[in-house]
């Protein structure tokens, strides 16, 4: 099937001159890349790239089912 997309300047250079290198078509360079990345495991954010959030101490266990905004509020103030 063919199909148009708008590559970057740059990105289209570089994947020219790696065909090139590889002594294959642009055409067939990118469907390997292409496949490759599709065929590639999902990956997920390392525990480094999630954001934490914020502990509350409060010294009594919370009761957390269902809060409402006012009431994390009023946690917070009573902290």
């Amino acid at each position: 099937m063919r199909t148009t997309i708008d590559l970057p300047d740059p990105l289209l250079r570089q994947l020219k001159s790696r065909a090139a290198l590889e002594g294959t078509t642009l055409k067939a360079l990118v469907l390997s890349l292409v496949e490759r990345g599709l065929n590639a495991p999902p990956t997920t954010p390392s525990s480094a790239e999630r954001s934490a959030l914020p502990s509350i101490a409060t010294g009594r266990p919370l009761p957390l089912r269902n809060p409402s905004n006012a009431g994390l509020f009023e946690l917070l103030d009573d902290a």
